[in-house]
């Protein structure tokens, strides 16, 4: 039985030819798009069983927002990436993200469609070279010489990675305030202040970035550091 799909990539044509091709193979495509950055509307709008969505640079921040956005509104729909050998710190994000597999983009259509089919049962679906690299990525963050996580946690105060925190959860302004003790006006505040050093655009690119990276991991063992700051005016 086929696979109701949706195909969104950057690039139009890519998108359409892939479309085209698994409709060949018998399977229903109710849409295939670009750019891959409105893929979170679309795949919400239509519901589809699957996602394909396409990515030319899996390890820039940012990427993968729309698979959050999927598995928070449509937990039910699986997200496939496809893309180039990736780094396993960019495969590690699509799957921090909640993406059910990793398809290169040079694979062939057989390919795609078995990785289609085990995303659809709920399964993986990654090479097993691939899944080795983003497990070590995972579970040893602190070991990459880049250390994004640490280099971000730098920048924020340690009320500000209790804001953090408390914005991954889903807390609003007000549970933040009433959770710290402040003055909802302060937690608005310090809330712009993490967007803005973080260099976000919204509480659900933080959330974002901050599963990504493992910052998440960092602030728990962070939280009630430090003395005590005054309140904003």
């Amino acid at each position: 039985m086929g696979v109701r799909l949706i195909v969104v990539d950057d690039h139009r044509l890519l998108a359409e030819a892939l479309a085209s091709a698994l409709k060949l193979r018998g399977h229903r495509v109710v849409a295939a798009a670009a750019p891959a950055a409105g893929a979170a509307d679309l795949v919400i709008a239509r519901a589809p069983e699957v996602c394909l969505l396409g990515t030319a640079a899996p390890a820039d921040p940012g990427v993968f927002d729309p698979v959050v956005k999927i598995k928070r509104e449509r937990p039910q729909v699986a997200v496939l990436v496809l893309g180039p050998v990736p780094s396993p710190r960019g495969i590690a994000a699509a799957f921090a993200a909640g993406a059910s597999g990793y398809v290169r983009h040079d694979e062939r259509i057989e390919g795609v469609e078995r990785a289609i089919m085990k995303a659809r049962a709920g399964e993986s679906a990654v090479a097993p070279q691939l899944l080795q690299g983003a497990f070590g990525e995972l579970l040893n963050p602190a070991a990459q010489p880049d250390d994004e996580a640490q280099r971000l946690l730098e920048m924020l105060t340690p009320r500000e990675v209790e804001v953090l925190v408390r914005v991954a959860d889903g807390e609003d302004t007000r549970l933040i305030a009433a959770g710290m003790g402040i003055a909802p006006s302060t937690a608005r505040t310090h809330v712009q202040r993490v967007l803005m050093k973080l260099g976000v655009g919204s509480r659900l690119e933080a959330a974002a970035l901050a599963a990504r990276t493992g910052l998440l991991d960092r602030a728990g063992s962070l939280r009630g550091v430090g003395g005590a700051e005054p309140d904003l005016p």
